[in-house]
């Protein structure tokens, strides 16, 4: 009997210490996402620069917009509900068209402060992100004072044995691309940047070019040489991009077109024949698929640039190219639900975009933004050929220009005046027209703009408060036509810089539930790492 009870102790004891160790093995799977003892053999890391809640909500509003009856009407006389009813003006219906990325189950926020400062620069974001590490703005992928070196998730998913894709729609020599592969003490240091590309030993790279192919001082070998003696294989045309195949080993492909900083055009300047950034998701997941998984990277940077310039329609087009971009992945995921990781999130907020501002009161009408022909980049272009074509004109020899662009036009005080009648009595087509008629107030704005856009950039008075809390660094005319057209619809700006948002973090996959709540942009690295087990 004593012997009994002794093997039914060492029985219990035995099952208990069984229990202990297996009960924790379930809580630390629990807390890495993995419960079920399933990791992510397939990991999306895609981040959207400059992207925070304002971007995303702008283009989900736009996305709606468009399926509304055209609605272009007065925004003041609609914010006091005096606007004509009939022929589908009062049939608009405020709604929301949702993108995928919204639709996943996993939804939380990420702070995203730098060592430094409440507002961080890319640099720092994208080494937290990508390392789970703080930094100083302006660093890539190391410590604050540029001493230590951290490493990535990418180079985590390598020496695990995992291929490896970085894509971008701006350069990849780029802070948030770079905070992947490269490790430097300045964001600026391109080229030295760059050379860490062939070192990486990466299987993947995809988007825009390099900022200084030669060296800050053109006067190096050039970075496509160096990545060719490594093995690479450097394309730069649609015909060798649509070559590319299954097997094929350590990639770089280049957008045929590029502009002056070696990026991808706008989504919205874009033209038939470039290839665009889901095509070079969907080429990488190509290239990447293997029995041993892959890790991947893909940034849609140029909503940053086009929030930078308060361009709102060239930052909804750029935000929906990262939706269809996302979407490739989730097509993916959903051959893969089981192995699959698909991490959707911005690095932080940039212009402090809004919906909302004080001319039109508790209204939007983002219907307006479909008046603009391209972006900010684009109409650049045409007043410089206006400027080279027109060197001593007026305002009023750029109003066609104005009103073809951007939808914009300008009427007489009468002319105004029977509109506002007419509006009054019913017309909608008057208050439609009213919508997008430049009122004195913005004339005035315009006739400034005008005048120091007409200026050679070296005579603007680029230092002063007063030039820059106006238009930046950015053309003036443009920037101030853009703040017009965005503000009849709705959308005010508070800043050309960065702003201390937190940024949405969607999810879907393996361990998506590990995502729900709010915390810092380092845990994205860890929450990353601890589901991939990288």
């Amino acid at each position: 009997m004593k012997k009994l009870m002794s093997i039914l102790i060492a029985l219990l004891i035995t099952a208990s210490l069984a229990f202990a160790t297996g009960a924790g093995q379930v809580s630390s799977r629990t807390e890495n996402g993995i419960a079920d003892g399933r990791t992510a053999k397939y990991i999306f890391v895609f981040i959207g620069d400059g992207t925070s809640i304002p971007q995303r909500n702008a283009a989900e509003l736009y996305l709606a917009s468009k399926d509304q009856p055209k609605d272009l009407g007065n925004a003041l006389l609609r914010a006091e509900n005096k606007f004509p009813q009939g022929n589908g003006v009062a049939d608009f219906k405020p709604s929301i068209k949702r993108m995928l990325m919204s639709s996943f189950p996993g939804q939380g926020f990420s702070s995203t402060y730098s060592s430094n400062s409440l507002i961080t620069d890319s640099s720092s974001s994208g080494t937290a992100i990508a390392t789970g590490n703080k930094t100083r703005d302006g660093v890539v992928g190391m410590d604050p004072e540029g001493r230590e070196k951290y490493v990535s998730m990418a180079k985590m998913a390598r020496d695990k044995g995992m291929k490896v894709g970085i894509i971008s729609t701006v350069s990849l020599d780029h802070a948030t691309p770079a905070s992947f592969y490269a490790c430097s003490p300045n964001r600026d240091f391109y080229y030295e940047i760059a050379l860490q590309i062939p070192e990486s030993n990466f299987n993947f790279f995809g988007g825009g070019g390099f900022k200084q192919p030669r060296g800050a001082k053109n006067d190096r070998q050039d970075i496509v040489e160096i990545a060719q003696e490594a093995g690479y294989q450097v394309y730069t045309t649609r015909e060798d991009f649509d070559a590319i195949k299954a097997g094929d080993d350590k990639i770089i492909t280049i957008n045929p077109v590029l502009d002056g900083d070696a990026a991808l055009p706008y989504a919205i300047d874009q033209r038939e024949g470039e290839i665009r950034f889901a095509e070079f998701v969907a080429k990488g997941i190509e290239v990447l698929d293997n029995p041993n998984g892959f890790f991947m990277m893909a940034e849609c940077g140029k909503v940053d640039w086009s929030c930078h310039a308060n361009d709102a329609l060239a930052t909804v087009e750029d935000v929906l190219t990262l939706d269809e971009a996302v979407k490739v992945a989730y097509e993916f995921y959903q051959k893969h639900p089981e192995d699959t990781l698909i991490v959707v999130t911005g690095d932080h907020e940039t212009g402090g975009m809004t919906m909302g501002f004080a001319g039109t009161k508790y209204d939007a009408f983002l219907t307006k933004l479909q008046s603009q022909k391209g972006s900010y980049l684009a109409f650049n272009k045409e007043v410089e050929e206006f400027k080279r074509s027109n060197p001593n004109a007026a305002l009023e020899d750029a109003l066609p220009m104005i009103e073809n662009f951007f939808g914009l036009k300008y009427y007489s005080k009468d002319t105004i005046a029977q509109l506002e009648e007419r509006t009054r009595s019913g017309d909608t087509e008057a208050y439609e027209v009213l919508g997008m008629a430049l009122r004195d107030y913005e004339i005035e704005s315009l006739e400034k703009a005008f005048a120091m856009s007409m200026m050679n950039s070296s005579d603007r008075p680029m230092q002063d408060d007063v030039y820059y809390l106006s238009y930046g660094y950015y053309e003036p005319l443009t920037v101030t036509l853009t703040h017009i057209l965005n503000q009849k619809a709705g959308i005010a700006w508070t800043t050309y810089s960065h702003t201390g948002l937190p940024t949405p973090v969607s999810v879907i996959g393996v361990g998506y539930t590990q995502f729900n709540g709010y915390y810092d942009n380092t845990d994205i690295f860890k929450k990353v790492v601890a589901i991939g087990q990288l």
